[in-house]
């Protein structure tokens, strides 16, 4: 099971106004903010960009990893994690667009658009995706912390 959550480290400022937050599994998602709430807006955003742009670039996605003491979990946007599902799905039985899109009856630019972290694709058709690559999305709800 993949549950869609990274560990951050937000650090204080030099001069303690803000924070800056790097994710250790993403060295590239580098982000900060005025203060804790901003912040942490602002490491969901960074988060989404990180994941997008390596859907986009069709590179490795690592799975999170264990939180440190002191790291906070991020979470996938929800508009992002349905695409990152499948995304992740695909390269773990090694399919590209046009052997899902043979394996659905579509045309290969409708995977691409399911895959395009830009494009507003419907719940339902990613489920079907996911469902012939023999997954499914689960929605967990928890208590903030």
């Amino acid at each position: 099971m993949f549950t869609a959550n990274y560990p951050a480290a937000f650090l204080r400022e030099k001069n303690g106004k803000g924070f800056h937050v790097r994710f250790p599994d993403l060295p590239e998602a580098l982000t900060g903010g005025d203060d804790f709430a901003d912040t942490s807006i602002q490491a969901a955003d960074c988060l989404a960009e990180a994941i997008a742009g390596r859907i986009v670039r069709g590179d490795e996605i690592p799975p999170p990893s264990k939180p440190k003491r002191g790291q906070h979990l991020v979470s996938v946007p929800l508009y992002l994690a349905p695409k990152l599902a499948l995304y992740l799905a695909m390269r773990e039985r090694g399919l590209r667009n046009t052997g899902l899109a043979k394996l659905l009856g579509v045309s290969e630019t409708v995977v691409r658009r399911m895959l395009d972290p830009k494009h507003h694709t419907k719940a339902d058709k990613i489920q079907v995706a996911l469902a012939a690559l023999g997954k499914r999305i689960v929605v967990t709800f928890e208590d903030a912390a």
